[in-house]
């Protein structure tokens, strides 16, 4: 995402399903580390929410 996209961590919520989505690939699945850019605190933090997000079916488990 970016050097700013540290501090984005802060946002992640699994009702944000926008922001959640950019750090999806294609299939669904989380990208990693060295993709997203993120802290591994804030990397953890979006791995909770998409799960969140996923468990109350606000994302897919799998895109097709």
């Amino acid at each position: 995402m970016g050097p700013n996209s540290a501090h984005i961590h802060k946002t992640f919520d699994y009702k944000n399903q926008e922001l959640l989505k950019k750090f999806l690939n294609p299939h669904g699945r989380i990208l990693s580390r060295s993709r997203t850019g993120l802290t591994s605190k804030a990397q953890r933090s979006l791995a909770l929410a998409v799960k969140r997000a996923r468990f109350m079916a606000l994302l897919p488990f799998v895109a097709r």
